[in-house]
Order: structure tokens, then sequence, then C-alpha cells
């Protein structure tokens, strides 16, 4: 049974209400996914949004593996089984897996280079109400998400 207490020395999640609308986007051959979702982010002026889903193929990819500095790069023919994150113009964290024809899946940060083969369909939720920035988190030092209630003009 899921536990929703708070553990000893931890406090609770804050958690945002928002509500959502969605964009339907299909990319075409030899389209590079990041500049793509940075593009449609940059376009609509997305403060807040979440890959919801993405199916498609690629026949290159770019990605950096846990724990590294530098991408790394693969050529050939990928299947998309999962394409996750937050989308926002105060900057964006996406991850993305991928399987080759053995069934073999890679999985990293999404850099540039990722080239659509036949299609990228992906469903982007967008919510107006709330925007998400970038802070630094004592933590380890790294820039992590912080969620504010947006203000109306």
């Amino acid at each position: 049974m899921l536990n929703a207490q708070p553990q000893p020395g931890h406090s609770a999640p804050n958690a945002v209400d928002a509500t959502m609308h969605t964009y339907s986007i299909r990319l075409r051959p030899g389209q590079d996914l990041k500049t793509e979702l940075e593009s449609l982010v940059k376009q609509q002026r997305i403060g807040a949004g979440a890959i919801l889903t993405c199916v498609g193929s690629l026949t290159d990819v770019t990605i950096r593996l846990a724990n590294q500095e530098k991408g790394s790069v693969w050529k050939g023919h990928f299947e998309i089984v999962s394409l996750v994150g937050t989308l926002s113009v105060n900057g964006s964290h996406i991850h993305l897996s991928v399987s080759d024809s053995t069934g073999r899946t890679i999985g990293g940060h999404l850099l540039e280079g990722c080239t659509v083969y036949t299609t990228a369909e992906l469903l982007i939720g967008v919510m107006p109400d709330i925007e998400y920035v970038r802070e630094i988190d004592p933590t380890f030092g790294y820039q992590e998400l912080a969620i504010r209630k947006r203000k109306r003009k």
C-alpha cells in the first residue's frame, strides 16, 4: 500500500494544480527532434509544458548518458520507445529512449542530432496558468525545476 505520509526529516512535495490544453504535432523525415521541440516552445511561448507521448523513428541519435559530461552518437535505424520531459522557454529537460533492430534500448538526455527517419508523432500538454523556471538546488548545484503560478497581465 502506498504511504502518502512524508518520511521523517522529509517534507511532502508541493503539488501545483493546473488546467491543460494540448498540441498535436507530426515531425517529418530529416527534421531534428530537439530543434523542432525548442522551436515549438519558443513559437508558442510555452511557460510550462510536458511531453505526453511520442512515437516514431530516428536515423541518428545523440543523447547524453547518465552522469556523463558529453553526448554520445549512434547511427542506424531506431524506434522511439519513450520521450518524456518538461518544456519551458525558461529551460526544458527532456529524456529519450530508443531501441534498435535487436530490441537493445538506450536512453538519456535529448541533444541536438536526433534526426527523424519516417515520422515523430507528439502530443504536448501546456499549462497556461503556471510557469516552469530553473533554480540552483544547493544539494548538487544543478539548476532544477521550480513551479510558479503565472502572473496575469
